[in-house]
């Protein structure tokens, strides 16, 4: 597989499509001075995205992993729920 360092330079072709108009209006506002930015910024923008996900994934599952809280089957919770219920219908909640 070749790095990127030796095709960082390397024009490709990409189809828009739709997003084509999108592009257009970037450079119309005059914010871009090319397609070329315009993709690169969107893609920076993929980055960000992706690593503020891992960042709020990764402290979900260190929560996860820290909860004391003891463990429930499911079949304990279903138990659980299902008595719950059956109580709250009795009027006993």
């Amino acid at each position: 597989m070749q790095s990127v360092s030796n095709r960082a330079n390397k024009p490709i072709s990409v189809t828009l499509g739709p997003l084509a108009g999108r592009v257009e209006q970037r450079l119309n506002s005059g914010q871009y001075s090319s397609a070329s930015e315009v993709l690169r910024a969107g893609l920076r923008a993929l980055d960000r995205e992706d690593e503020a996900f891992d960042t709020i994934l990764r402290a979900k599952v260190a929560e996860a992993l820290s909860d004391t809280r003891p463990e429930i089957s499911a079949e304990a919770l279903e138990r659980h729920l299902a008595e719950r219920h059956a109580r709250r219908l009795a009027g006993d909640a």
